[in-house]
């Protein structure tokens, strides 16, 4: 077995994305708003024809992964390994918080994915978590898997997945609530297709 495409699919908009705040861990919920924004992917998202959709066992991406497979019919798997960087004493602060008790510590975070937050843990140990559930799908699957997880993950997974090096994975860009990234293969390599893409509304 070997897939032919990934994709990864950002959770929609949660109370903490409306309000600012660093989620990691932290179980938040989606808004109204974000189950919407799951809601309007779902008919684009379909058209990939994933054979399984596996989702971070966070609630906002289990739920936003659960209303495109009840819409569906495509079956849903949990794996915990598919969950946001862990921040540690950052998760629950704005980043105007966490600037206040750690200066300067933001703008390293975005810019080394090595940094470790206090407690918490770095982009590179979550892309490696990340991969694991990769390659066992990939041994599994032979058409297309989607991945319903988040926004730190799955910019890290992209580094990961291009070999890029670990010095260039902050100038990819962010993935907004309910975007998505797409991988296809060719000649056993991973090549990116599109990148936070989403529908208009």
């Amino acid at each position: 077995m070997a897939l032919s495409r990934l994709v990864l699919w950002r959770h929609g908009e949660t109370d903490y994305n409306a309000t600012g705040r660093l989620q990691g861990h932290l179980d938040s919920a989606l808004t109204e708003t974000g189950l919407n924004q799951a809601r309007f992917a779902v008919p684009v998202l379909a058209g990939f024809e994933p054979e399984i959709v596996v989702a971070s066992d966070l609630q906002r991406a289990r739920n936003t992964a659960g209303v495109f497979a009840s819409s569906t019919d495509i079956p849903l798997r949990i794996d915990a390994r598919l969950r946001e960087t862990h921040l540690g004493k950052w998760q629950g602060l704005t980043t105007a918080e966490v600037e206040q008790e750690w200066p300067g510590a933001v703008t390293i975070w975005r810019t080394d994915p090595t940094y470790t937050p206090p407690d918490g843990e770095s982009r590179v140990e979550v892309a490696e978590r990340a991969i694991q559930v990769v390659h066992e799908v990939d041994a599994e699957f032979s058409g297309t898997v989607m991945l319903c997880a988040h926004g730190g993950l799955i910019s890290a997974l992209t580094g990961r997945l291009l070999d890029l090096p670990v010095q260039t994975w902050s100038q990819l860009g962010g993935i907004s609530n309910c975007h998505w990234t797409v991988f296809t293969r060719r000649n056993d390599r991973w090549r990116l297709t599109s990148y936070n893409a989403g529908t208009t509304r």
